[in-house]
């Protein structure tokens, strides 16, 4: 979403435009820290990847 605060607006259209964006929870990395099962190397496997373009 994108909020559009004009130049020259006063204090009160601001917080008015900011208090209608909703903001989100932070992402909690750590819950999927691990969870990836490789069965290649990492490196063999971007090689091949970068390797598909040619």
């Amino acid at each position: 979403m994108i909020t559009v605060i004009k130049k020259g607006s006063d204090k009160r259209m601001v917080e008015k435009a900011l208090s209608r964006v909703k903001i989100k929870k932070n992402f909690d990395a750590q819950k999927y820290c691990g969870a990836l099962n490789l069965k290649e190397d990492p490196q063999v496997i971007q090689k091949a990847l970068r390797d598909e373009w040619k």
